[in-house]
């Protein structure tokens, strides 16, 4: 197979699919897209505040050690487990910005491409590849090279 022939199936166009719906399923793609990165981000706010949990626990003992008994209680009693809103961990937060709004966000965008586009994700990106790739370089091939090589 030729690694330097034009986009697979699975990326091409479908009949009947203009441009202005490329361009606005692109838009929609790129919406999500931004949703991960913020998703990444709140999970990152998940992992470090559950990281700063710990170093507290840390931070109560050494206290302790040290002969500081009411700085440590204070530590321990008023930061070690607390909310970080009312009521929520930052692990409800993440559960909570995932039923509401990330879960619909892909469900939403997955059936508009079925509906608009047969499936077929990233056509604009694909389209791009296309244009801007140059022909007949080898770091700048259509597509995968055929598994085995």
């Amino acid at each position: 197979m030729d690694s330097n022939r034009e986009m697979d199936a699975a990326h091409q166009v479908p009949e009947g699919v203009d441009e202005a719906t490329v361009n606005a399923l692109g838009a929609l793609s790129k919406a999500l897209e931004t949703t991960e990165r913020a998703r990444g981000h709140l999970y990152g706010f998940h992992q470090l505040t559950g990281t700063a949990d710990f170093q507290l626990g840390e931070a109560v003992r050494l206290l302790r050690e040290a002969g500081h008994e009411e700085q440590a209680a204070r530590v321990e009693r008023d930061l070690v487990g607390r909310n970080v809103i009312p009521g929520h961990w930052t692990f409800q937060i993440v559960e909570a910005y995932n039923s509401t709004y990330y879960r619909p966000f892909a469900h939403i965008e997955g059936d508009i491409v079925d509906q608009l586009a047969a499936g077929r994700d990233h056509l604009l990106e694909a389209r791009l590849k296309s244009a801007r790739r140059t022909r007949g370089h080898p770091d700048h091939t259509a597509t995968p090279p055929p598994p085995g090589r």
